[in-house]
């Protein structure tokens, strides 16, 4: 996964310490008592809790941290160059968790640390995070207007929409684990996942320990506050790690799997917390000047051990967040168990970097303070820059990736220093002003979604809710159509491709399932049935395989599951990110299932012609006919379409709908087929019927598009519904018209 977008940073005060220096007042120091200098900040400063003594309940303040200030520019650097492909930090992608546990650690200091109502909570909360976000926003729907085709303006409208609102990762959960969805490019807010899981656990954080502030004091609340954050934090791990198996982009973008992550900042926090009351409240201060240096907790020798311990792990926790950035890559299951690493290095640098001099200079360094301070802008600006860019000029290089990212902090410094700090520092701190100032950049981008939206409805002519009626398909020969069958324009329309799905959305299984459900059609009180079986590019010919049934008045029974091959191999997913063992287990259910049936009719198998090497692929089609052939049912087959490898919609559509435009290489097109070109299909009596000579017409270097009218594709590689009905009457003929 590749998109992450990080916290909130923040900017320096002008009373910045050294990590572990405490600042103290004179008076304060005479009268017993220390006292931290607060940035001028909320929530998600670069700042950490510091204790005060006093003669009530210990007072927290907030104390600048340099150190995690530079952690945010580390962050923020890793997704960069992981976005713009530059060589080395393959797992760059981590640096959101990295910001996860940053947020986690400095929401629970400012939330324990003092007082603050929830309505002032949600006010800082929507001055600091939401107009730099409105300003991405409204600035993208512009551009995606001016230079992306009306398809990909519609997507950009949605994701506005769901960006503006806070749910953008919902929304791509959605998008990514729905297989019948058309397959699209990243889009240009799809980073917002992550800003929408930020302000989810906001909301519950805040919530959650000002009500328990609110009903507990003292140790009580301390106690209290712990335990649900080790509540919290433990039963999203097990969700995360339960759904990266079953479910990787419901582990990626979902909250409740990301909880843990800053729960485990939470944690560092509230340790950190404990020993700095557990310095005061038990030792000595020796005062110098107009610096304070907490004396060591249990002595001078056990301070010293401490000491040591601290700066052992502020080393392991550095070594592991730069260990993740460079040894993961796309193949690394994530988040699951490998997110520990650079999750608990973030707790321990977070915990231990003021005790190091080393590590925290480090991290305080000049350039990754400026950086970090700059982190929320340029992650916001650089990803739609990087997506348009590719969408209209195609793929670039990664030189060229990296020049624009490194363009776009332009972009992001202006909005630091125009929108989020006039914002933030400029007005009253009142909660009604950030209430307000939120509702606008609400409100602002939703205006600019609709508008957009519009905009694209009237490029495309039409909605996606218009119903298409397919043209008639001749039986046989070279046309498409049947004699005297003309479509006027494109069918169908451009606006309505990518929606083009066949019927059949209850016999959708998960990838984590390993049987289907029962799913008929047709006369579904016949005896007599025809089974569909295969993956995807099954599911593709439900319209042509209920249409052969219909004729007969059979029923028709599917049973499919996308990205399994029938073919008896086993394959990796790429969006569960392991090897799919319950593709195995859904084959071989299915079989069995089917030999304890009434035998079919027929049996239409088709699917996928890319899985394995050619050899496997007939090794593993030998194994799946020499079950099906004991059944004693005809078997037919579909050899596959051709794969355009690119969105047929959206290059239409940018194109003005041009049906001699978006024409793609016939060499990619194809693999060899075991069962059209090996003799598999002979030696087992399965009929065939290859659609790719018509799909693909005549001899030349490339494939259309678009066939009398037609367009033949949804997305990258699954032929339109229309398409499927149109090419009924053939298939009827090829697969049954000897019965």
């Amino acid at each position: 996964m590749s998109t992450a977008v990080p916290p909130p940073t923040s900017s320096a005060s002008s009373d910045e310490l050294l990590p572990g220096v405490v600042r103290v007042d004179r008076q304060a120091a005479a009268a017993g008592t220390t006292s931290t200098s607060a940035s001028p900040s909320d929530s998600d400063s670069t700042s950490a809790s510091g204790t005060v003594a006093s003669t009530g309940e210990p007072r927290r303040r907030a104390a600048f941290r340099p150190d995690i200030e530079g952690l945010r520019g580390i962050a923020v650097l890793s997704v960069l160059a992981y976005h713009a492909a530059v060589p080395g930090p393959t797992g760059g992608f981590v640096g959101v968790d990295v910001f996860f546990v940053i947020s986690g650690f400095l929401i629970t200091g400012l939330l324990t640390g003092r007082p603050i109502g929830l309505w002032d909570f949600a006010a800082r909360r929507a001055r600091r995070i939401l107009p730099a976000a409105a300003t991405v926003l409204v600035a993208t729907a512009a551009a995606g207007g001016a230079l992306l085709d009306p398809l990909r303006g519609t997507d950009l409208a949605h994701d506005l929409i769901a960006s503006a609102g806070q749910f953008a990762n919902w929304r791509f959960v959605g998008q990514q684990t729905d297989y019948l969805a058309a397959e699209h490019d990243p889009s240009p807010l799809q980073h917002f996942w992550s800003l929408g899981v930020e302000n989810q656990f906001y909301l519950l954080w805040g919530v959650l320990l000002l009500g328990l502030a609110r009903y507990l004091h003292g140790r009580r609340r301390t106690l209290a506050i712990t335990l649900a954050t080790l509540a919290v934090g433990g039963a999203s791990l097990a969700l995360c790690l339960r759904w990266t198996a079953t479910s990787a982009p419901l582990a990626y973008f979902s909250t409740g799997s990301r909880l843990w992550e800053f729960a485990a900042g939470a944690c560092a926090a509230l340790l950190g917390s404990a020993l700095a009351a557990r310095t005061v409240g038990r030792t000595a201060t020796r005062t110098t000047g107009r610096e304070l240096a907490p004396a060591p907790v249990g002595g001078r020798g056990s301070g010293r051990a401490v000491t040591r311990v601290l700066r052992l792990v502020g080393w392991a926790g550095l070594a592991a967040v730069l260990a993740s950035v460079f040894l993961y890559d796309r193949t690394t299951p994530f988040p699951g168990a490998a997110a520990l690493l650079p999750v608990l290095g973030t707790a321990a640098l977070l915990l231990a970097a003021p005790a190091d001099r080393i590590v925290g200079g480090v991290l305080a360094s000049r350039p990754l303070r400026a950086a970090g301070r700059l982190s929320y802008a340029w992650y916001l600006w650089h990803w739609p820059v990087l997506t348009i860019a590719q969408a209209r000029y195609g793929q670039l290089t990664w030189p060229v990736l990296l020049a624009l990212t490194a363009a776009s902090a332009l972009p992001a410094w202006l909005t630091l220093r125009l929108v989020e700090q006039p914002l933030r520092y400029g007005s009253t701190p009142a909660p009604r002003r950030g209430l307000a100032v939120g509702a606008s950049a609400l409100v602002i981008p939703l205006i600019a979604a609709l508008t957009l939206g519009g905009g694209t409805v009237r490029a495309l002519g039409g909605t996606a809710d218009t119903a298409t009626v397919a043209p008639a398909g001749a039986v046989d020969g070279p046309a498409l159509l049947a004699p005297g069958a003309r479509v006027l324009g494109l069918t169908p329309s451009l606006a309505r491709a990518r929606e083009d799905f066949p019927p059949g959305k209850g016999c959708e299984i998960p990838l984590n399932a390993d049987s289907s459900p029962r799913c008929l059609f047709g006369n579904q009180d016949s005896p007599d049935r025809i089974v569909l079986l295969g993956d995807s590019h099954a599911g593709q010919w439900i319209s042509a395989g209920l249409a052969l049934a219909e004729q007969r008045h059979w029923a028709l029974e599917v049973l499919v599951k996308p990205g399994c091959p029938l073919a008896t191999l086993t394959v990796r997913n790429n969006v569960l990110g392991r090897t799919f063992d319950e593709c195995d287990r859904w084959r071989e259910n299915t079989l069995t299932r089917l030999t304890s049936g009434p035998k079919p009719r027929l049996v239409l198998m088709a699917g996928l012609n890319r899985y394995g090497s050619q050899e496997e692929r007939t090794e593993g089609w030998t194994r799946t006919l020499d079950r099906l052939t004991a059944l004693g049912a005809p078997l037919a087959y579909l050899g596959d379409t051709p794969m355009p490898g690119k969105d047929i919609p959206t290059c239409l559509a940018a194109s003005d709908g041009r049906s001699d435009a978006c024409f793609f290489p016939r060499d990619t097109a194809f693999e060899p087929d075991p069962m059209l070109d090996g003799g598999l299909a002979a030696r087992y009596g399965v009929r065939t019927l290859d659609l790719g000579p018509l799909l693909c017409p005549g001899s030349g270097a490339s494939c259309p598009a678009v066939l009398e009218g037609v367009v033949l594709y949804r997305d990258t590689g699954h032929i339109t519904d229309t398409l499927a009905r149109v090419l009924a009457p053939r298939i009827d003929k090829g697969v049954l018209g000897a019965q």
